[in-house]
């Protein structure tokens, strides 16, 4: 929690992308940290401890959202964390999601109700 909000740490290298769902969180009572690198998240992961993460599968290295994911899972990690990817669907067939230690996959670009709707319903306390 940042500031008595629920914390999302949402990494992704599209500045536009990390600027809209600012917006979309924040009107709804969210706090939100944003990373435009897996390095830049993840330092920022260990010093915030966030609630909810979104990583952007593809971003300056192809797999650099994965190895982000398998280093939380190497951490311990006990926040929800959503891979966003544009690969669709597929990614459900050639990703282990569990050996990631993702607890689900949104398509981008990311759907602002159904990103809500997944907060309300894993961040209900």
């Amino acid at each position: 929690m940042k500031d008595g909000k629920r914390l999302v740490l949402y990494i992704d290298d599209d500045d536009d992308a990390l600027f809209a769902i600012r917006a979309v969180l924040e009107a709804q009572g969210y706090a939100m940290a944003g990373a435009s690198s897996a390095e830049e998240g993840l330092r920022i992961y260990k010093a915030l401890n966030p609630d909810f993460v979104i990583v952007d599968l593809m971003m300056e290295e192809v797999d650099s959202g994965a190895s982000f994911a398998r280093e939380l899972k190497a951490l311990g990690n006990k926040a929800p964390v959503y891979m966003l990817s544009s690969v669709g669907d597929d990614l459900s067939t050639t990703t282990d999601s569990v050996a990631l230690g993702l607890d689900g996959v949104f398509q981008k670009p990311l759907d602002a109700a159904t990103l809500l709707s997944v907060l309300k319903t894993r961040l209900m306390a």
